[in-house]
C-alpha cells in the first residue's frame, strides 16, 4: 500500500463510492420526504370516495375492495375503527393493530405497504403484490455502474503515471549509487517530463565536473611523481654532506609524499570504476600475515577464503596496519583473522589512545583527521576512507570499536567464499 499510484487510484475509488452512496441517500430522503401527511390525506379522501359508506353491507364493502385491488394490483385490507377486518382481497392480510396503526408507508419482510386512515375512521392497508425496485435502486445501479466505469478507465492513466515517477526513482537511486551515467527516458510533455529532463541536464552536468575533478586529480599527481624523483635523487647526492638528521628527515618526507600521491591515485582509480577489476581466491589470513611480517607482527585466527582483488584487500590490510603503527605508540599490535556467520572478520587491535566515540565514523571520511593528527602532521586522512571503500566494493564494510582497557579495534567484515 506504500505505492504512490495504489494511494492515487484508491483515492478516486473512494471518492467515487462516497458520490454514490451520497447521491442514493439523498435521493432516498427526497423520495421519503415526497410523502407527506398531505399527500396521505389527499389519498385517504379519494380512497373513502371510491369505497361506499361504513353502514353498507359487507358485500359490498368486498365488492369495492375487489374492484380495487384488479385496478391498483395491491393486496388490500379494510378494517373497522375498531380494527375488525370488514373486506380483503389479494394475499392474507399483514397483522394490524388498531393501537399502533400510524398513517404512512412501513416496508416490511412481505414487502412495502402503506396504512390509510379513511374520512369515516375506517382503515385501509394496502401492500404491493410483488415489490419491484424503486427508483432510488435503480438510480443507485446507475450511478455504480457509472463509477465502475470511471475506475476501469481511469486505472490504465494512474498506472501509467505510477510507472513514470518509479522510472524516474529508479534513475535518482543509479545516480545515487555512483553510477554518474544514469539518465531516465523523457515521456510525454507534462510535469514529471519536465522533471525527467532536469534529472537529466543535472546528471550531466554532475558527471561533467566529477569527470574533470577525476582528471584533474590524476594528472596533478602523476605530474607530481617527476619532481619527487629528483628531490629523492637529489636527497641521495648529498651524501655525508647533509646532516644525518636532516637526511632522514627528508627520506621519510618524500616517502609520505610518495606514499600519499599513490592514495590519491587510488581513490581516483576507485571512483572511476564501479566493480572490481578482477576477483579471485585469497587466504585472508595469509595475505595479512603477509603485510604484518613487515612490521614484525604476527597474525593469527583461522584461515579464511574470501574472493576479490589481491591488490586491494593487500592495500586494506597495509592501510589497516600503517594507522595501528602510527597510533600505537609502544604498545603491540594485534592482528586476527575469524569466521563468523559466513564472514571473514578481520580485526586489528592497537593500544594507543583510541578515538573518541563521535568521531569513530568520521575517521573513514576522506581526509579527516583527529586532533593529535593534525597537530603532529602525520597521515593524510586517505588511508582509513580507502579502508572502507575497498571493504565495500567487496561486500563488506568496516567500523571501529574500543577496545578493552585502551586502544582502538578496527574490524572489516567480508563475505568468506
Amino acid at each position: 500500500m506504500q505505492r504512490l499510484y495504489i494511494k492515487f487510484y484508491l483515492t478516486i475509488v473512494a471518492v467515487l463510492i462516497v458520490f454514490v452512496g451520497t447521491a442514493a441517500l439523498l435521493w432516498r430522503l427526497a423520495e421519503e420526504d415526497a410523502r407527506t401527511p398531505q399527500y396521505l390525506d389527499v389519498a385517504a379522501e379519494l380512497t373513502g370516495a371510491l369505497l361506499p359508506d361504513s353502514d353498507a353491507a359487507p358485500a359490498d364493502d368486498q365488492k369495492a375492495i375487489d374492484a380495487l385491488h384488479r385496478k391498483l394490483r395491491f393486496d388490500l385490507a379494510l378494517y373497522r375503527p375498531d380494527g375488525t377486518i370488514l373486506a380483503t382481497a389479494g394475499r392474507p392480510p399483514p397483522r394490524f393493530d388498531v393501537r399502533k396503526a400510524r398513517p404512512g408507508w412501513r416496508r416490511s419482510r412481505e414487502g412495502p405497504s402503506f396504512t390509510l386512515q379513511l374520512p369515516d375512521g375506517r382503515w385501509l392497508v394496502a401492500r404491493q403484490v410483488r415489490e419491484r425496485p424503486s427508483l432510488t435502486f435503480w438510480i443507485t445501479a446507475f450511478l455504480a455502474i457509472v463509477a465502475l466505469a470511471i475506475a476501469v478507465g481511469v486505472y490504465p492513466v494512474i498506472r501509467g503515471l505510477g510507472r513514470r515517477i518509479e522510472r524516474l526513482k529508479a534513475g535518482v537511486e543509479q545516480l545515487g549509487t555512483g553510477d554518474l551515467g544514469a539518465r531516465v527516458k523523457v515521456e510525454g510533455r507534462d510535469e514529471i517530463a519536465a522533471l525527467a529532463e532536469s534529472f537529466n541536464r543535472s546528471a550531466e552536468r554532475i558527471e561533467g565536473l566529477v569527470e574533470a575533478h577525476r582528471l584533474l586529480l590524476a594528472n596533478c599527481s602523476h605530474e607530481l611523481r617527476t619532481p619527487l624523483a629528483r628531490i629523492g635523487v637529489a636527497a641521495s647526492l648529498l651524501g655525508e654532506q647533509a646532516d644525518p638528521k636532516t637526511r632522514e628527515s627528508l627520506k621519510r618526507d618524500i616517502a609520505e609524499l610518495d606514499q600519499l600521491i599513490d592514495q590519491i591515485l587510488l581513490t581516483s582509480r576507485l571512483e572511476a570504476v564501479s566493480g572490481l577489476d578482477r576477483r579471485e581466491p585469497i587466504d585472508l589470513l595469509a595475505l595479512a600475515a603477509e603485510e604484518a611480517a613487515h612490521y614484525d607482527i604476527e597474525a593469527d585466527g583461522t584461515p579464511v577464503t574470501v574472493e576479490g582483488d589481491r591488490l586491494l584487500l593487500r592495500r586494506l590490510v597495509r592501510n589497516l596496519l600503517e594507522n595501528a603503527r602510527r597510533y600505537a605508540g609502544d604498545g603491540p599490535i594485534e592482528v586476527s583473522v575469524t569466521l563468523a556467520a559466513g564472514r571473514a572478520v578481520l580485526e586489528v587491535r592497537d593500544r594507543g589512545p583510541g578515538v573518541p566515540p563521535d568521531e569513530r565514523e568520521r575517521i573513514f571520511e576522506p581526509f579527516y583527521r583527529l586532533a593529535a593528527a593534525r597537530e603532529s602532521g602525520h597521515g593524510s586522512g586517505l588511508g582509513l576512507a580507502l579502508v572502507r571503500e575497498i571493504a565495500r566494493r567487496h561486500g563488506g564494510d568496516a567500523v571501529c570499536l574500543a577496545a578493552e582497557g585502551s586502544g582502538s579495534r578496527f574490524c572489516v567484515d567480508l563475505p568468506a567464499a
